[in-house]
């Protein structure tokens, strides 16, 4: 494993440390730096961001950004056991690395970071979806950073990526994709993680698009793709019919079969749909 730094290899670091992955907070650990340095190239040039990282673990993904040239990492980590090894990485690179101990579900992470703003982190699996779901759904677009690069369980980042029509077409696609261009840059076997997960994981980067890709009311459209893919099987005229009497004449409104299933029906039409509803 080539070094990125003059700092120790991560297996030196986790011994010295002993840092022992925890289940219970989602850890699995990268430990090859050219990887981390390839995930952190993947997030594109970072010489004029800061970069927002969640669970660090060791420093992996960290040193990575930083050797590839972020301006400014804040990494925030929830397992206090990381924080020597992480300061060990502050000291190397000064005044370019803050760590803060806490629940990144919970730290006001803009009070510590100044624009233009990534997201890269190699999240853990256990609120890895959650975190997504937030940054894709702030109150104002175009959201605080302008591109996200995570790591996720290759099944979550096929969701992420899907199209109309493949078995992991649902909420979460057309959630990410609305506003966002998706894709997975790289798929990682699980040998390549301390310890090795059952899964193969994958990295997906989301750039922000200006603004949504069609028109329409945030709250109406995730309605109306909720109750379809809440029950996936019926058909759309079933399933939609809680939210508006003439369901089926707004459907055939928006090009719908009304005897269609909601893993056929595009973006661009459930747009369409949320805008009718919204009249």
């Amino acid at each position: 494993m080539a070094a990125i730094d003059g700092l120790p290899a991560l297996r030196e670091v986790i011994r010295d440390h002993d840092l022992v992955a925890k289940k219970s907070l989602g850890q699995n650990f990268l430990l090859d730096l050219n990887l981390t340095a390839k995930i952190a190239r993947a997030a594109g040039d970072l010489t004029r961001c800061d970069v927002l990282e969640v669970g660090p673990g060791p420093g992996g993904l960290t040193r990575g950004l930083l050797a590839e040239g972020a301006r400014r990492v804040l990494a925030v980590e929830k397992d206090s056991r990381c924080l020597p090894a992480l300061a060990e990485i502050a000291a190397h690179y000064p005044g370019r690395l803050e760590v803060i101990n806490g629940d990144a579900l919970e730290v006001d992470v803009l009070a510590h970071l100044t624009p233009p703003i990534r997201i890269a982190a190699n999240l853990p699996y256990n609120v890895g979806t959650e975190l997504l779901i937030r940054w894709l759904t702030p109150a104002v677009w175009p959201p605080f950073w302008e591109s996200l690069t995570l790591m996720f369980q290759k099944e979550v980042a096929e969701r992420i990526v899907a199209k109309p029509g493949s078995a992991h077409y649902g909420r979460l696609a057309l959630l990410a994709q609305w506003r966002c261009e998706a894709r997975i840059v790289m798929v990682l076997p699980p040998e390549a993680f301390t310890p090795a997960p059952k899964v193969h994981s994958a990295v997906v980067h989301l750039q922000a698009l200006p603004e949504p890709r069609y028109p329409a009311d945030p709250k109406i459209l995730e309605r109306v793709v909720a109750a379809g893919f809440n029950q996936r099987r019926k058909m759309l005229r079933a399933s939609l019919r809680g939210l508006h009497p003439q369901i089926e004449s707004l459907l055939e409104a928006a090009g719908i079969p009304p005897t269609e299933r909601a893993e056929r029906v595009t973006l661009e039409q459930f747009c369409h749909l949320a805008r009718l509803l919204a009249r």
